[in-house]
């Protein structure tokens, strides 16, 4: 029990601080608070059709979308195939971009990143 509160990060790191000690004195007690606590953590577990709709903010470079858009990908129950994936990524971009990114079909994730990175360069300097 001393080291689990070791092992935690960032938020529930401040959650097990926070916590009253005198509680801690059994360990199914502790564990049973923190499942409660951070539960909502596997309610919200994204699903194939919930990446459709993760899309690009005006404000973020596509790299840093590919980035938050691959963590969620990474999440989903059971993982995706590299076709899937790169499918379901191609569903969740806007028409400016699906259009050129169509050669990432059949292609590795990280390309897809290279070619949506050459879509958005073209498309700020105005090439596209």
């Amino acid at each position: 029990m001393a080291y689990f509160g070791e092992s935690l990060t960032r938020i529930a790191s401040e959650w097990f601080i926070d916590q009253d000690k005198s509680h801690r004195n059994v360990w199914d007690d502790m564990a049973q608070d923190f499942v409660q606590q951070f539960q909502y953590n596997i309610d919200i577990i994204p699903d194939r059709s919930s990446l459709i709709n993760i899309k690009k903010k005006l404000t973020e470079s596509f790299r840093e979308y590919t980035i938050k858009w691959r963590e969620q990908a990474a999440r989903v129950k059971s993982p995706m195939k590299k076709a899937e994936m790169i499918d379901y990524f191609l569903q969740a971009q806007d028409p400016d971009y699906l259009h050129y990114m169509l050669d990432a079909i059949g292609k590795h994730f990280a390309e897809a990143i290279k070619i949506g990175e050459i879509v958005e360069n073209g498309m700020k300097s105005g090439k596209l």
